[in-house]
């Protein structure tokens, strides 16, 4: 059995799905390396379910041990990918690297998701800072290094304790336009090419100004701006939709409030090709609508008990290579309906002190036509994702910015290099 289910995803890994995320904070200040080091292993002593390895035991699962040797922090090196699980990041799942003012924390979404890799990333800078500038008062969420593991943090729930009710409405998907030349072309291999993304910084007195005018809430509104901006982007098919997908963090429905294991499931909103016109404010409300209906705890306890499922699934296959096959064909996240934008929002994090020195701060991830956003205190940070150079879309929404006067800074393309994973075989 593989025991612990931060390994599970893994089996899901191939060359072809990088399924590794970068966490990229720009500071207000040159990042001194030796300090980034010296705090990486004091965060990495405090959170020792990121400190880990991954191994094959005899019945050929991965199984995740503890790995004692250092968190690699090294110079960032845009022609290289790192390779985490390798002899050159001492086997770890997590890495750091470094160029000038920006840190990347890079890191195997097997292990956790956004919301964990705050834990990460939040102790080590803090570290960090404190190292170079001395004591400033910690924000009271964080993980000091010293202080003990709040079992909270290993949190688990028991699928079977969950309630087994019926959810009132399901959203069934429908036919949606999701671009299939665009989609086929990643799907054979998103490393192929580099892959790009364009950092968009909104201040956020502004964006929640323009927000509470229209009745909408970061998610709603960029949901409706996605769409408002590129509708014309794609040749509308009769019979066929646009929609957006919403990550939602359910955590919380199932009892795992603080636990640093990732729990998403999708929100979908349909938006059908005669809305294209529609002001910015009824497509946000249309949104709106869209997520009250589908935030229902039962949708959340049938998607943890068909995770459980799945992992016991696994467990049942006989090699690794009939476990990677049941976990391909029956992958949570593969078989999620499909939409055509993606919007990940992580909610504002308590940064404390911390908002001095940090610039901006971006989530790179696996995808296409999604945004990745990250409010700070005086801004949102917003990684728009797409999977080629054609920067089109990304002008679109621009542009639609600048018609609905919401003021922006945008930056060149970039690449994203995210991580391959090696595994035991």
């Amino acid at each position: 059995m593989t025991q612990n289910p931060d390994a599970y995803l893994l089996y899901e890994y191939m060359e072809k799905i990088p399924y590794t995320v970068r966490i990229k904070v720009k500071l207000n200040e040159k990042i001194d390396g030796k300090l980034l080091y010296e705090a990486a292993q004091e965060a990495a002593s405090r959170l020792p379910y990121f400190s880990v390895k991954v191994e094959l035991d005899k019945e050929e699962n991965y199984t995740i041990v503890h790995n004692d040797a250092p968190i690699t922090v090294c110079p960032e090196d845009e022609t290289k990918r790192l390779v985490l699980g390798s002899e050159k990041v001492n086997r770890h799942l997590f890495a750091i690297t470094y160029r000038d003012d920006t840190a990347w924390f890079s890191f195997s979404h097997s292990v956790t998701g956004g919301f964990g890799a705050m834990f990460w990333v939040k102790t080590t800078l803090y570290a960090y800072l404190t190292k170079k500038h001395g004591h400033f008062e910690p924000p009271e969420d964080i993980k000091l290094p010293g202080t003990p593991v709040d079992p909270e943090e290993l949190s688990l729930p028991d699928a079977d304790s969950l309630p087994d009710d019926k959810p009132v409405t399901r959203y069934n998907g429908g036919n949606t336009n999701i671009g299939i030349v665009r989609m086929l072309k990643y799907l054979i291999n998103p490393f192929a090419k580099d892959n790009y993304y364009y950092q968009l910084v909104i201040p956020a007195d502004k964006f929640m100004e323009y927000a509470r005018n229209i009745d909408g809430t970061p998610n709603t509104v960029l949901s409706a701006l996605f769409f408002k901006s590129n509708v014309d982007y794609f040749k509308e098919k009769k019979d066929t939709h646009l929609s957006v997908r919403i990550a939602d963090d359910y955590r919380n429905d199932i009892g795992a409030d603080r636990s640093y294991r990732d729990f998403v499931r999708l929100l979908h909103i349909k938006y059908d090709w005669n809305l294209r016109n529609d002001p910015v404010e009824k497509l946000s409300m249309r949104a709106r609508g869209a997520i009250i209906g589908q935030s229902q705890p039962e949708l959340s306890y049938e998607r943890y008990k068909n995770l459980v499922k799945v992992h016991k699934g696994i467990d049942e296959q006989p090699t690794l290579k009939e476990k990677k096959k049941f976990a391909s064909k029956n992958s949570t996240f593969r078989n999620d309906i499909r939409d055509t934008f993606t919007i990940s929002y992580t909610k504002p994090t308590d940064w404390g002190e911390m908002n001095n020195f940090i610039e901006e701060f971006y989530i790179i991830t696996d995808g296409d036509l999604m945004m990745e956003v990250i409010a700070l205190k005086d801004k949102f940070c917003i990684a728009v994702q797409l999977i080629n150079k054609d920067r089109t879309p990304f002008e679109h929404l621009c542009k639609l910015l600048d018609d609905e006067k919401i003021p922006y800074e945008a930056s060149e393309q970039k690449k994203r290099l995210l991580p391959r994973i090696e595994l035991p075989k």
